[in-house]
Order: structure tokens, then sequence, then C-alpha cells
């Protein structure tokens, strides 16, 4: 294994070590700006104000103070999970931990399970649900676009230290893999971040054993409505819940204690159901709906990026992303073009 590959020690007496080089380190300022370096035996982190040695952090605990050349003090730790997504390479729109964190509660990912997830973005989602199987469980994480694939594995590769014994990298439709990944019944969470998610309620309900949670994350009440609608159409699974996560942080300086005047509010919607056992039919729901809430046909049958105000990343993005993450093959579908 080599330096670069300790960026992240998975192991917990590994993460409470000394740092060492090719350790990941966030930098805090006074004012509250973070810095990530990835120490070096003789480098440096230079600012306006400046420079921190990397010797003077090597070998020695987490938590510790050290000075500019010009005074400035910084707070040195090992970047947290939620610290890494936020900064790692991206190509596509990473899932807020925020967001992350409701999926792993919610849908009760735990230790050893099963799970599959389609729409591999740029592996934020996969760093958390990885955390959450641990290495005797499995995810089955599969995506379509092969330049958002590479830039996923680097990311969760450079996490991690390496290879994850738990995951696998698929490329394809989830209604092409999932059938040959899995067989019926033995999956115990399904994740998806996908456009239209209800065109594989058929593979997810075959794949998924009874009791299994599907919990899909959309961007827009229109995503959100239909996905309900299928679901409850389909017959194969329970009544869906809906949510969003929003968060606001808080000031705190002696007695001015107040909301902070910025806030993460809305990114996405979060809708879950469970698997019926087979045969079993869902009770009919004694509440009537509002009136008007069933209007004539207007479902969109067509669904791009652009319907959802989604901006498109460019080629030149992509390359620096891919760059950045490493530029892997990921394992399993086709390999990743050089």
């Amino acid at each position: 294994m080599t330096d670069h590959q300790h960026a992240a020690p998975t192991g917990a007496d590994l993460r409470r070590g000394l740092f060492r080089a090719g350790d990941k380190v966030q930098l805090t300022d006074t004012r509250g700006r973070l810095h990530t370096i990835t120490l070096a035996q003789g480098g440096e982190f230079h600012t306006h104000r400046g420079f921190v040695r990397h010797d003077d952090l090597l070998g020695q605990p987490e938590g510790l103070a050290v000075r500019s050349t010009q005074g400035v003090e910084y707070t040195a730790f090992r970047p947290l999970l939620s610290d890494y997504v936020l900064s790692m390479p991206r190509g596509a729109a990473v899932v807020y931990p925020k967001d992350a964190g409701q999926i792993v509660a919610m849908a009760d990912i735990f230790p050893g399970a099963r799970v599959v997830e389609a729409g591999v973005g740029s592996g934020g989602l996969s760093l958390a649900l990885l955390r959450a199987v641990g290495d005797k469980g499995s995810l089955l994480s599969i995506e379509r676009r092969e330049d958002f694939a590479a830039i996923a594995q680097g990311n969760v590769e450079t996490f991690f230290g390496g290879p994850h014994p738990a995951w696998t990298l698929s490329l394809g439709d989830l209604s092409d893999v999932l059938p040959t990944a899995a067989e019926p019944g033995t999956v115990d969470r399904v994740v998806l971040d996908m456009l239209a998610p209800w065109e594989n309620l058929e593979s997810v309900a075959t794949a998924l054993a009874p009791g299994g949670v599907l919990i899909a994350y959309v961007a827009t009440t229109t995503q959100l409505s239909r996905l309900a609608e299928d679901l409850r159409a389909d017959g194969r699974y329970s009544e869906p819940a809906a949510w969003e996560t929003i968060v606001r942080g808080w000031h705190l300086e002696g007695l001015a204690v107040r909301p902070e005047h910025r806030m993460m509010a809305h990114t996405g919607f979060l809708i879950s159901s469970r698997r019926m056992a087979d045969g079993e039919h869902i009770p009919e729901r004694r509440r009537r709906p509002a009136k008007g809430a069933y209007p004539p046909d207007t479902v969109v049958e067509t669904w791009t990026e652009e319907d959802f105000g989604e901006r498109e990343v460019s080629d030149k993005s992509l390359r620096r992303a891919r760059r950045a993450a490493g530029r892997p093959r990921p394992t399993g579908g086709a390999p990743a073009a050089e």
C-alpha cells in the first residue's frame, strides 16, 4: 500500500494514530475557514498570510494547534466523512451529508446489510452506505455513465485507502444489471438517485426481500408525486412516506445566540416504502384525496436533467474531476475509457 493510499485509514487504530505522510489534514483558521491538505515530508501549505510546514504536523496527534510563519493559528484534524464529501472531486452533484444521514437512518442501513444503489454520481452516498454496511455487508452500486463511475471509484478508494471489500461498482442500467447481480428476494435495501425511479419498480420489487426498504432521492415535486402514485399502483409496496431535511446553523457568541443568516435548505426529497410479502395487498387508505388532487393526465413521459433545472456538467469539468480522482477503471461492466 502506498503513502497515497493511507490518506484515510479504514481501521479505528490507524485513524487515531499520529499524522503520517499521505494523510489528509483539515486546517481550520480562527475565522472558521477550512483548508484540506495532503501531508508530505518537506511540504508547505501557503496562504497570503504565511505558510505552515508539513513537517510540523508529521508525527503529531490530531487536535494540534499550529501557527503559520506570520502567526496565523490553525487547528489540525483529519477531515470527517462530511468534510471529505463536500471537498472531493465531483462530476455529478453529491448527495449532501444531511440527506445521506437521513438515508442511512430512515432506511435502517445496518452492518451486514445487502444494499443496492443506482445513480452513483460522485460517490458521496456510496461512502456513507459503505460505512454503514461494514466489511461484512455488501453494496452494489450501479451507474449508467462511465465518467461518473470513474470519478466515484477514485473518491471512494482515496477515502478508504484502496478498494473496499464490500463494494461492487457496475456500469449499466439498473433494470439490466440488478437481475443478473442479485437473486430474487435477497436484497435488504435499495437506494435510488435517478431522474425516473418509477421505471425500475419492477426490478426493485423482484430483488427486495419481504420487508425490505426502497428509498429514493428526487429533486422535484413532480418526481415525488409520480413515484408515490406508481408505488401505490404497483401493489407490492407499502404506503409511501416522503419528507425533506432542512438544516439551520446557529450563531453562538455569549448571549448573542441566534439563527445563522444562511442555511442549508432544500436539496431534494426523500421517499420510502417497504416491500410487501408476495400475494398480500395494501390496506385501502381511509382518508379521501383532496379535491383536484388528481387532475387530467398531465404526466411527463420524457424526463431529462434540463426538465428539473439541473446544470449540464461540461466535458472539461469532468476531465478535471476525473484527473483529481485518479482516473481509475470501474469494476464490472465496460472498462473506463482512458
